[in-house]
């Protein structure tokens, strides 16, 4: 039924995960999705805020969700484990609508990944601080996620690096980052440090077209 529910929202998202810098995942000689990250494990966190969303007559505007997830080896391979953070403002039908989107239920973007998916951890609804500081992005979960990056240093006057990766989550232009110092995340069986590790960031538009 998720699936049949039109849907739409724009906004922001920012991930880090334990590769160096560039995630093979998403940039190698292989094809995509193939490539074992380059310390054996992918440990990643993905958040997204949501300028503007709609669920069906539900809307979503101004929340924020995260993904703390874990894959054994390549993606392509499966076995992987997610676990989820709803914004703790989000009511009941929010939190529903934002389960059957970020599990990819709902279709869209998310649903890419679903296959490789095989232990969900569960969800939990916390305050998530989001921000954007010029071109840096923040993010917290008090006591189990502090998440920052910042474009990788460039030559080009922007000062960023962008890319067409074809990346589900903005396929058509994802920018090159790295994580801060002190980029950490404690829950759901899961400790890791990605500072000074891979990251990407983008805006997003998302639909169930």
């Amino acid at each position: 039924m998720a699936a049949q529910v039109q849907w739409s929202l724009s906004g922001d998202y920012f991930e880090n995960c334990n590769c160096s810098v560039v995630c093979p995942c998403v940039f190698s000689t292989s094809a995509p999705l193939t490539s074992r990250p380059t310390e054996g494990v992918c440990d990643l966190a993905v958040i997204v805020h949501i300028d503007r969303g709609r669920y069906g007559e539900v809307a979503l505007d101004g929340l924020n969700v995260a993904l703390a997830v874990h894959w054994p080896g390549p993606m392509v391979e499966g076995n992987g484990s997610v676990g989820a953070y709803i914004d703790q403002r989000a009511d009941d039908k929010q939190t529903e609508a934002l389960g059957a989107i970020f599990t990819g239920a709902a279709g869209g973007p998310m649903a890419s990944f679903a296959p490789f998916i095989s232990k969900n951890l569960g969800v939990k609804k916390v305050p998530i601080t989001y921000r954007v500081e010029g071109k840096k992005r923040f993010a917290e979960i008090t006591g189990i996620l502090h998440m920052a990056v910042d474009p990788l240093p460039t030559m080009h006057p922007s000062g960023e690096m962008w890319a067409s990766t074809g990346h589900p989550i903005s396929p058509d232009r994802l920018a090159f980052a790295v994580g801060a110092s002190g980029n950490t995340l404690s829950d759901y069986g899961m400790r890791w440090d990605n500072s000074g590790k891979n990251g990407h960031y983008a805006p997003i538009s998302w639909s169930s077209q």
